[in-house]
This record gives structure tokens, sequence and C-alpha cells, in this order.
């Protein structure tokens, strides 16, 4: 007979599952959403990770895609073709370069960052009911305290 410790282990075992299954589907959906077909996952990534502001040098970039230094130069040249960021010179060490986005970079991220908002919003609406939509808000606090 399982005893309620064998259960309770189970039980998260099977939460375990079930969440990485749900939100590696729904990052994927979200990635399909926001990402146009010109840019690589990686392209997307740093493009993303610029737009929230960040002023960065390529090995930062790097090390914050955990990528090597050539990889990350590989996607910032495909960014910097499609005029979406812009690399120069850091003035104070020249053997770094400082990678901003660009307006049409920044546009282009607010309006992915858009379409995301937008297709989550309808899709709840139009999938779950008020009930089911206020089980989800209870569900993201709890799983909040596992990342928070």
């Amino acid at each position: 007979m399982p005893t309620r410790t064998d259960q309770a282990g189970r039980s998260a075992l099977q939460a375990s599952l079930d969440v990485r299954v749900v939100f590696s589907r729904l990052r994927r959906r979200l990635l399909a959403v926001t990402d146009a077909d010109d840019l690589s996952p990686s392209q997307a990534s740093v493009l993303r990770r610029l737009g929230k502001g960040e002023v960065s040098t390529a090995s930062a970039l790097a090390l914050a895609e955990e990528v090597k230094p050539q990889s990350i130069g590989v996607t910032l040249a495909g960014l910097e073709q499609l005029k979406l960021i812009s690399r120069t010179p850091d003035p104070t060490d020249g053997r770094r370069q400082i990678v901003e986005i660009t307006a049409t970079g920044r546009e282009r991220v607010e309006g992915a960052r858009q379409a995301l908002e937008e297709w989550l919003a309808t899709s709840l609406q139009e999938q779950f009911s008020e009930d089911e939509r206020q089980t989800i808000i209870a569900a993201m606090a709890l799983l909040e305290r596992l990342v928070g």
C-alpha cells in the first residue's frame, strides 16, 4: 500500500513533468507568435535582450546568451545587416564593441511584444471561462514561488 509520502512524491513528479511540458509548448507557441521567419532563435533572443534597454558589448551578450564570442559575432552580424542593431567601437577600449538596438529594431521588438500580448489575451478570453482564468492567475502566483 503506498504511503502518503509516496503519493506526495508521485504528485510532485507529475506536476514537475506537466509544468515542463506545458511551459515548453507555450514557449514555442509564444516564440512562433513573436518571431519573424527572417530571424534565427539566437537573433530574436539578442534583439529582445537589447530591446529591454540594455546597451551592451558583444562579450557581455555572449555571456548572457551563454554562447561563444564567435557565435555572438555571427548573430550580431545578421542583426546588423537587417539594420536592427548598430555596433560602434567602445571609446574607452577599442577592442570592444558597443551594441545598441536601432529605432527599426526597437519598433520590431515593440511590435512583437504587442502581437504576443494581443494573441495571449485573446486566446485566454476565447478559450477559458472567467473562473478558469482566475485559476490560471492563482496557479501563476504559486509557480512564482519557484522562481521568486
